[in-house]
């Protein structure tokens, strides 16, 4: 007595959602693909490597489809918006994914590399999305979502650059939030900490690292981008951070 009921939540059903992911050939990309088409959703898949992607629709049941593209081509990105609504006729969602990273002090990486993930990761963030934005604003709704990382919430040693092209997706998931929220379009930014997957190897990272055993999974990203797809219409959610519970600050 005297206590308000619980309201219950109300997920959203993914089946039959259309969601174009970059970078989907490996690592959070390709976790986040299987993911969503085991909830029933439709995935258009771009990626450089398209023989990966190949294998991913070849055993998707005909749902999915891949694009080749680098998302520092406009154009890519708006062949991977095209293939999704010529092969399932609508796009509800795009997940800007697609980023490489290198360790090393400002003055350790050559010029072409740290080039290289500027454009990669802060204009492949943006093409993807623009590419996208006019689909939603004509269905009337519509997701964003920015795979970014801890190091653009707080940079660390030895990746000053790379936390840079992070702050930048941070800033623009803000500035797009407040740009496309009343129009019912919402910008959320997944913020992982060291996860195992491609990031960074042989650019300071390698395969017989003892830390990667204790970093999180691709496959946990994915959950969580899921998680926030699956949300109901009426919340959204802005910044996601998580970290293995071995990581340290």
């Amino acid at each position: 007595p005297g206590r308000a009921p619980t309201r219950g939540v109300v997920v959203r059903d993914l089946n039959g959602q259309v969601v174009a992911i970059t970078g989907a050939s490996a690592g959070i990309g390709a976790a986040s693909a299987k993911a969503l088409m085991a909830q029933g959703a439709k995935v258009a898949l771009g990626a450089r490597r398209v023989d990966r992607l190949d294998a991913t629709v070849a055993e998707s049941g005909g749902n999915a489809v891949a694009v080749e593209m680098d998302v520092r081509d406009p154009e890519g990105s708006r062949r991977l918006v095209d293939a999704a609504l010529a092969t399932f006729g609508r796009l509800d969602a795009m997940v800007a994914n697609a980023g490489i990273g290198a360790y090393g002090g400002i003055m350790d990486l050559t010029d072409e590399k740290l080039a290289e993930m500027m454009d990669i990761n802060v204009a492949g963030t943006v093409w993807p999305i623009r590419a996208a934005v006019p689909h939603f604003l004509e269905q009337g709704d519509g997701d964003i979502v920015i795979v970014s990382s801890v190091a653009g919430i707080r940079g660390n040693g030895d990746e000053a650059v790379y936390a840079a092209t992070k702050f930048a997706q941070v800033g623009l998931a803000g500035g797009l939030d407040r740009e496309l929220r009343e129009k019912n379009i919402r910008v959320a930014t997944i913020c992982p900490g060291g996860t195992s997957t491609e990031f960074a190897m042989g650019a300071g990272r390698t395969p017989d690292m003892p830390g990667l055993a204790n970093m999180m999974r691709p496959e946990n990203i994915a959950d969580a981008i899921v998680t926030v797809l699956s949300q109901p219409k009426s919340m959204r959610t802005l910044i996601w951070s998580m970290r293995s519970i071995e990581e340290q600050d």
